[in-house]
Parts: structure tokens; sequence; C-alpha cells
């Protein structure tokens, strides 16, 4: 079949849906424990997470038992943002389902800095580095990590290998689901940042479909704000739908 042709491939050619950006992709094909990356030599490289660390987060907010599970409330303070959705109540899963910071910037204050390294450690989470005020490191700070990275941090939450309960990992495993038909399932959480005058955007996550389970991890950057964690998720849908991974 194209699927496993285009995937057999160790190296892609995808230029054609990077267009204005620097941008990598790394696919992992779990049949046949096979990797294939766009930009390989980049995609070692580390990046700020932006929100795909929501994901980590999240693990830690439970484990920590600081949110005892993904309708935990935390209230909205009344401080309005850009994003509307972000004003008002919202619980563990509408916050990542929203990518909504304040949410995760309280999680992360409950949680403490101390303990939030010592998972970071724990996981091996990029450079571990977590510089940086205990509520924004993962957006101003000095924590970075690769697209190579990130999909192995998926894999170990997808076959339950993280320093976390079963049971953590199972609610963050749900609350990633974005879509679910009866074809496919596609979990996956977008990152947008400012390093710099550079963006960078993510769209990092899985495919589970024709019984194969297939992660990846996209990464843009640019002078311009357009590279955000929304075109990058745009740009892994275009990728993955030629591919036939996705319809």
């Amino acid at each position: 079949m194209a699927i496993t042709a285009a995937v057999s491939e160790d190296k892609l050619e995808l230029e054609k849906y990077f267009q204005d950006f620097t941008g990598v992709f790394v696919l992992y094909d779990l049949n046949n424990d096979h990797y294939s990356r766009y930009n390989p030599a980049r995609c070692a490289e580390r990046f700020l997470p932006a929100s795909t660390f929501k994901i980590l987060n999240s693990l830690i907010g439970l484990e920590t038992g600081v949110i005892p599970n993904e309708d935990y409330v935390i209230k909205w303070d009344g401080t309005q943002y850009e994003n509307s959705a972000w004003n008002q109540d919202h619980t563990l899963k509408t916050a990542i389902q929203n990518s909504v910071v304040w949410y995760y910037q309280e999680l992360a204050r409950r949680v403490g800095t101390e303990k939030m390294q010592y998972y970071v450690d724990a996981v091996g989470y990029g450079n571990k580095n977590i510089t940086g005020k205990t509520d924004t490191f993962w957006l101003t700070g000095a924590l970075r990590i690769s697209a190579d990275e990130q999909v192995e941090l998926l894999k170990r939450l997808y076959y339950n290998d993280l320093p976390f309960s079963q049971r953590s990992m199972k609610i963050v495993k749900e609350i990633l689901v974005l879509e679910n038909t009866d074809t496919y399932r596609l979990s996956g959480k977008t990152g947008s940042g400012l390093v710099g005058t550079s963006y960078i955007g993510w769209f990092v996550g899985y495919v589970e479909a024709r019984d194969n389970v297939y992660f990846f991890a996209t990464n843009i950057e640019s002078s311009s704000s357009e590279a955000d964690g929304v075109k990058a998720k745009e740009i892994t849908r275009d990728i993955l739908q030629g591919l036939e991974l996705l319809p």
C-alpha cells in the first residue's frame, strides 16, 4: 500500500508542506518499529515546549493530588484574556482542550518547584531545566525539548511506561483525544511560543488507525507569528493525509 511505501522511507521529502517555515516532522510506526523524519538533524534540536508541556503538567498535577481528576474545577479569577474561551471556570479536561494557560499556571504553583523538578527529572523531559518562574518556565524559561524526545515521551505514555500511576496516565490519554471515529483516533497537543524574535509552533501526538499506532511531532519556526500551534496542527494533518494515515 502507499502507506507502507511512504512510511518505510527513513527520510521524508516534505518541503511542500512547510513552505515559509523552518520545520521538522518525526513519525514513528509502531508495528514496524520504524522512524521517518523530515529535516532529521533538526529533529534532534531542542526548542521551547510551550503548551505541549501541558501533557506532563497534567500528569504531575494528577500524581501529586493537586487535582483529583479530569473534572476538577479551578475558578477563573476574572482576568480578561484575548482568547474568550479562557474567560470562565475550567476543568483539567476543558483546560487542555482549550490550552488554557492560566489553569496550568495555577496548577504549577500548587505543585511547586521542588515536586515539578522531581518529576521532570524522573521523566527525563528534554534538558530538564525548569529555570525561571514556577508558573511560566515552559513558556519563557530555559526548558527545551526536541521533536525526537516528544515522540519518545508519547510512546512511553501510550505504553504506561512513565513514572506515574496507571490511573494518571489513563486520564491524560483520555483528555488528549481530539478526534474519535470508526476508522481512526487522533490524540495530541498544540503549542505556541516566542523565543527572542522567533515564533515556535508545535503539534505532537499519535494516530491509532488500521490496527497500528503512528506517533508524530511537528515543529515549525519563523519570524512571523503565523508559526504557531494552529499552523503546526494544520501542516501535520496535511502530512498525515498525504501518507494516508488520516482521511
